[in-house]
């Protein structure tokens, strides 16, 4: 993968990271990607969209930290 360095406004960065916190991604780029892709396949692919919107990463079991 290429690295792409993207400016975007505060508050999408603070959706992202909480979609990170509430697991249902495992970082922000991989949220990205996904949005990215999901914007390919409807705009420029022809690939229709998901009956229920985006297809949504697989939820996660929150990450345990053990101090």
């Amino acid at each position: 993968m290429r690295l792409v360095t993207v400016k975007m406004p505060e508050t999408y960065l603070e959706g992202l990271d909480e979609l990170v916190k509430m697991g249902r991604y495992s970082s922000r780029s991989e949220a990205i990607r996904i949005a990215v892709r999901e914007l390919l396949k409807r705009e420029l692919w022809g690939i229709p969209e998901h009956p229920t919107g985006f297809e949504l990463a697989p939820r996660r079991e929150p990450r345990r930290v053990t101090i």
